[in-house]
């Protein structure tokens, strides 16, 4: 018959506050107040409280190291989801740049659903981790009402919000956007058609701005027609690309605001029988790994997203160590990355 290495340690399940009091030799109430984050417990007591916690499981180590010290040693990262490679660049900068810290990465995807916003904030800043790194949030002010105190730090990623001083990286989307325009006019293109992003991610805007620049920049009038409602998605994409394509005159070029709805668009052209470039090209933006191996690569703009990760953790980092630090905005520069999805127009 084997015996328990520590046969004081009760499964998790079965311990309760009153064996963490007994434990550490202390009242019940002054557990409850250690655990509730009280402030006026005597250091020495929280410390043994919390030692004893963590010799009967009655907490994850994390929990009492934060309780014991004031912090988890954790950053928290919201995102929609991990299912592109959009996403999984950034984290990836996020989870390099964390690597040369001392602090771990607790990750949790809110599929855009709104409850879901709010309840982690909720759940993860009060105590889970030192601060929060916000993946391109759709309600902005979702997540900040949650955040446990005005002061709370925070970084945004992708999207802007100007309501609240709120430190921030973005990348040049305009200008990306702009010069990706007036390369399709280089080729002879001057019908180019635009499947917009998400009406609520800044991005969007700033690319449509950039592309509606580049029109005027040309001397080309604006066509709202032109212009097809997308979602960031290869499905938006692809009903966008279609409603585009069945236009009367239908455009000669396609400017997609991200790469996910270049390829649904790329899908909506072969269901016409259009071949890529040769009757119409097709662009995007990101240029997320995906675009350098779909059929014709890809010609995009370039967002530096690991470097944005990284820029995200540094500026994270910087105001846990100084939390009067004031809030900035980092934009980072884009670039534009031609490959084989572009040819002049047909005659």
């Amino acid at each position: 018959m084997s015996v328990p290495k520590n046969p004081r340690k009760k499964a998790h399940s079965s311990v309760t506050i009153v064996d963490v009091a007994r434990e550490a030799g202390v009242s019940y109430s002054t557990v409850s107040r250690v655990f509730s984050g009280f402030e006026f417990v005597n250091e020495e007591t929280r410390r043994k409280v919390v030692a004893a916690a963590e010799r009967l499981g009655y907490v994850v180590n994390l929990q009492a190291r934060s309780l014991a010290g004031g912090r988890s040693n954790i950053i928290g990262l919201l995102v929609p989801g991990i299912d592109n490679g959009y996403i999984s660049e950034i984290v990836k900068g996020i989870d390099q740049e964390l690597a040369h810290s001392q602090y771990d990465l607790m990750l949790y995807t809110t599929h855009r659903y709104e409850g879901k916003e709010a309840y982690y904030v909720k759940l993860i800043a009060n105590g889970l981790v030192d601060g929060l790194i916000l993946l391109v949030p759709l309600i902005i002010e979702n997540y900040l009402q949650a955040l446990p105190t005005q002061d709370f730090p925070y970084v945004l990623v992708d999207q802007v919000y100007n309501e609240r001083p709120s430190t921030t990286v973005d990348v040049t989307n305009w200008q990306g956007a702009y010069d990706l325009t007036n390369y399709l006019f280089s080729l002879g293109h001057t019908r180019i058609g635009f499947i917009a992003g998400l009406n609520e991610l800044n991005s969007a805007s700033e690319r449509l701005d950039g592309y509606r620049a580049a029109l005027k920049q040309q001397r080309v009038a604006y066509n709202p027609a032109l212009v097809a409602e997308g979602d960031y998605t290869p499905g938006g994409g692809y009903r966008a690309g279609l409603n585009l394509l069945r236009l009367p005159e239908r455009p000669t070029a396609i400017f997609a605001a991200n790469d996910l709805s270049a390829f649904g668009a790329m899908d909506a052209a072969r269901e016409f029988n259009l071949d890529i470039p040769g009757d119409i090209s097709i662009v995007g933006f990101d240029d997320i790994p995906q675009a350098s191996i779909v059929y014709p690569k890809l010609t995009t703009v370039r967002q530096p997203l690991i470097q944005m990760g990284q820029v995200a953790v540094r500026l994270l980092l910087e105001k846990l160590d100084n939390p009067e630090k004031e809030a900035r905005r980092v934009t980072l520069g884009t670039e534009l990355v031609i490959r084989d999805s572009c040819a002049p127009p047909r005659a």
